[in-house]
């Protein structure tokens, strides 16, 4: 059995890749490993079609396994870290794909801090999963959590610590890419008495991130323009992450938002210690912002969850990716789409001045991003003519930029970013990378 973990939980195509019976298997092996007898697991998902089969199934492995299933309905990743540690339950999983397309599904597992597991606890669920146990005698009970909407909702807005963010007289365009955020971001929005404009917040699983969202920002900036809007915010299908679109249309990326807050902060007295935790395709132009005003930015590999457990290790305050995974660990020991939003608002509203006015202190290098599909990335990388362009094209960059080519770790598909000085070189740079794989194919 090949490792069925990724960078973010199991995932695959619904009923091809993830069919139920490996969903129930992946129940019954997380509960022998990681709950007591008679422990608690909460489960949530986003709107797919295949969603409430899956759920069905781990459901079923979970109370096999002797653990109490508290099912919270269609709702935010996020909102499972919270809940979990508002019930005082000894784990999470929710079924989603998160920015994937709508047939694709996944499942992933929080622990009972609310963060996601690590490499070894997901290690040791797959060699459960590879060597069952005999079935526990007792069996758990399945029922609906009361109110888990209702009560991130409440979370979130308590979140906010200035005395009164007032937002009368703005018009905020959010999109909910057709995915768990559609019953809870315009009303949370709604609470700072801006007008809301929603766009996709229907629970249309069939039509999960397809031309909207956070992945496609065009009907979201049409929207913005439209309407002469203060702000677009985007989210994705699970609603962990999210992106802004300015009142001019410009994107706001998670780059900038991690410097707004860490600017922010830093300039309070609040930044302590003076770090920001980001990935290895942070922007260098983050990296030169926050050195400007002595804040360290700490690099990981890719992944929201390398991003939180470094965050942890370092007692950090904000870190996050550039895709808009951002984590304010005094609130949340994951990203969060809609508390990012919030956060943000909030410290418009302090410093008197809108995001896009706030976000140009952070000016960003030129960056190309590609992506190529390929059947088998990490093997790809491997062939000595895709080798040989990365360190010809590296060099090429020298000093002027940087070069990161690597396999996808929840599609099958190589992503190549090329950051440099110039536009026209990421463009020259990335070319030829995404030329040597496809003939290497």
């Amino acid at each position: 059995m090949t490792r069925l973990f990724g960078t973010d939980g199991v995932r695959g195509r619904a009923n091809d890749d993830l069919i139920p019976e490996l969903a129930l298997a992946l129940g019954r092996a997380a509960a022998e490993t990681l709950v007591p007898r008679g422990g608690k697991v909460i489960v949530g998902r986003d709107t797919r079609v295949s969603g409430p089969m899956l759920e069905g199934a781990l459901a079923a492995g979970f109370a096999a396994s002797g653990a109490d299933v508290f099912l919270a309905g269609v709702i935010p990743t996020p909102a499972i870290s919270f809940l979990i540690k508002d019930e005082r339950a000894d784990l999470g999983a929710v079924i989603s794909a998160s920015h994937n397309p709508p047939g694709d599904n996944g499942i992933k597992f929080f622990d009972r801090r609310g963060m996601k597991l690590s490499v070894e606890e997901e290690e040791a669920v797959e060699t459960r999963l590879k060597r069952p146990s005999p079935p526990r005698g007792s069996v758990g009970w399945i029922g609906a959590l009361d109110a888990a909407a209702s009560r991130y909702a409440a979370f979130l807005t308590g979140t906010i610590e200035s005395e009164e963010v007032d937002l009368a007289g703005h018009t905020i365009v959010v999109d909910c890419a057709y995915g768990a955020t559609g019953a809870i971001a315009p009303r949370v929005l709604r609470h700072f008495n801006a007008e809301i404009i929603a766009l996709h917040a229907e629970p249309e699983g069939e039509r999960i991130n397809q031309e909207c969202g956070s992945t496609h920002l065009e009907p979201l900036r049409d929207a913005v323009l439209r309407h002469g809007a203060a702000l677009g915010i985007a989210f994705d299908g699970d609603g962990d992450r999210v992106l802004l679109v300015a009142s001019n249309g410009e994107v706001i990326d998670g780059d900038r938002m991690m410097g707004i807050a860490a600017l922010h902060r830093h300039r309070r007295g609040l930044l302590d210690p003076p770090l920001v935790v980001a990935t290895v395709m942070t922007n260098l132009g983050l990296e030169r912002a926050l050195a400007r005003e002595g804040i360290e930015l700490v690099r990981t590999a890719v992944g929201d969850r390398n991003v939180s457990q470094a965050m942890r290790d370092l007692r950090a305050k904000i870190g996050g990716e550039q895709s808009g995974h951002i984590v304010f660990s005094d609130h949340s020991p994951t990203g969060d789409g809609i508390l990012t939003a919030v956060k943000l608002l909030e410290i418009a509203h302090e410093r008197g001045r809108d995001l896009l006015d706030l976000a140009s202190e952070i000016p960003l290098w030129p960056q190309v991003l590609r992506n190529v599909e390929a059947k088998n990335p990490a093997e790809l990388l491997d062939a000595p003519s895709v080798r040989t362009a990365i360190e010809t094209e590296q060099a090429r960059l020298g000093e002027r930029g940087r070069l990161l080519v690597r396999a996808s770790g929840t599609q099958p598909l190589i992503r190549v970013m090329v950051e440099a000085d110039e536009t026209a070189l990421c463009e020259q740079v990335a070319q030829a990378i995404v030329e040597a794989i496809r003939r290497a194919s």
